[in-house]
């Protein structure tokens, strides 16, 4: 990214990199730290934590880095920081705290463990850039409420579809547009897809099969939309967005999916496609000045009244960097949420589903996430996505059918309960979801800051 290079190189020339302490070393941890290894200067992977510690020595030596500190202390891990040897921290609230660190990402895509994480990373002063769309979609605006009293930055990273969408999205404001649109192109869909289909693709890719199927499942674009919905208040037209509409035609034509009038009356909406070919993400603009639309014509843009604008690459690893440095050197937020949630993801059943059956996680085999407008998530009360792990059926709810609370029996004590609670108290006085965790849990709260 322009001027995030320069300012980059201006810290290496310092001898001031920007220390980055990681949380998860799977397949985009491994990318990550070899990109910053390599790539990046001014910036390098200072200390990883994995639940299993092979897991985040094997990101160091994939990107050839060895000398490994197994750090079982704090003062284990800020020493070997601070001499330059890339450590493994036995506890991820050691990172946290570290005076050593400028920054930690959450590579995990876990919601429960990455609130405990961030939470911690406020407490001490440090910002967190999210490669974890799972928790920022879920509890993301109320984790923002918590940022700002800290007065630190929690922020999506670009390379992922929204930080991409959202770069996108700034960039036509700023050529005078008004976005209506802003779209995520996939190049499968089906809702049924489990680990077992999925594992070919999986190990082909050195990657995680329940991880894949959230991408064919349509999970991950539902987390990934939301994001956007919530960062520009654009809605969704019906729960699921298009459903995997296959879209065969020109980028220059997708505007034919879309009614202006309505898209108008929503305020902008987010939305997915299968296909086209050659474009990964897309915005669809107009303008009001007619001389513009004049001078865009002549640009070949097309006569409107929506334009497209598009990206064709997806380069995550890539770009995550220009997220970090952003953040870290020049406090800009990649894709913070307007206020409360206007976007969520809920449960929907991947199959029948008995009572008494304990639901996986998302990219499993009980449940995919669906996008849906706030108002019917919370009218509906809706079970969200990101929470369905280790909930337990009270009855038997048919393949297809969108879960709800009153359907599940919740996990005692999470904190990611207390603080979607808390989310809809915050920003809508809805108290619902307040009630329904003290009724059935008590009042009692993991972290002394969660449900306050």
């Amino acid at each position: 990214m322009i001027i995030v290079d320069n300012a980059l190189k201006a810290r290496e020339q310092q001898g001031k990199p920007i220390r980055v302490a990681m949380v998860g070393a799977g397949f985009m941890g491994q990318g990550l730290t070899n990109q910053i290894t390599h790539s990046v200067p001014g910036m390098r992977m200072a200390a990883v934590y994995n639940r299993r510690p092979e897991r985040a020595q094997h990101v160091f030596r994939y990107s050839g880095l060895d000398d490994i500190v197994m750090a079982g202390s704090q003062a284990q891990l800020d020493q070997a920081i601070r001499r330059g040897q890339p450590a493994v921290a036995e506890d991820p609230f050691m990172l946290c705290r570290s005076g050593e660190i400028d920054v930690i990402v959450d590579v995990t895509g876990s919601v429960e463990f990455g609130a405990h994480v961030i939470l911690e990373a406020f407490e001490h002063g440090k910002p967190v850039v999210l490669m974890n769309a799972e928790v920022d979609a879920t509890i993301g605006p109320i984790l923002q409420v918590y940022a700002r009293k800290h007065k630190v930055i929690l922020s999506a990273c670009e390379g992922d579809e929204p930080g991409l969408q959202m770069n996108l999205y700034r960039w036509v404001k700023g050529l005078g547009l008004i976005p209506r649109v802003v779209g995520n192109v996939k190049g499968l869909q089906d809702p049924y897809r489990n680990p077992t289909t999925q594992q070919g693709w999986a190990e082909r890719w050195g990657q995680n099969a329940a991880m894949v199927t959230s991408f064919a499942d349509g999970s991950k674009i539902s987390f990934e939309q939301s994001i956007v919905a919530n960062a520009t208040g654009f809605k969704v037209r019906s729960r699921g967005m298009s459903r995997g509409l296959k879209y065969d035609g020109s980028i220059m034509d997708i505007h034919k999916l879309y009614d202006l009038d309505e898209i108008r009356a929503l305020g902008g909406v987010v939305d997915y496609t299968v296909g086209p070919a050659g474009v990964k993400i897309f915005c669809l603009a107009e303008h009001a000045d007619p001389k513009q639309r004049h001078y865009l014509n002549l640009y070949k843009m097309g006569e409107g009244p929506l334009y497209p604008f598009w990206v064709p690459y997806h380069l995550v690893h890539f770009e995550a960097p220009n997220a970090i440095a952003r953040v870290v050197l020049f406090g800009d937020n990649v894709a913070p949420p307007l206020q409360g949630p206007v976007v969520e993801v809920c449960a929907v059943a991947k199959r029948d589903l008995a009572a008494g059956e304990m639901l996986d996680e998302y990219g499993m085999y009980t449940t995919y996430g669906e996008a849906v407008n706030t108002e019917e998530m919370s009218a509906m009360r809706y079970l969200p996505e990101g929470l369905v792990e280790g909930c337990k059926m009270k009855r038997a709810v048919a393949k297809d059918q969108v879960l709800a609370y009153d359907d599940v029996e919740l996990p005692v004590g999470r904190l990611a309960d207390r603080l979607r609670a808390e989310q809809y108290r915050h920003f809508g006085n809805v108290t619902w979801l307040e009630e329904l965790l003290q009724r059935t849990q008590g009042a009692a709260s993991t972290r002394k800051e969660a449900f306050a």
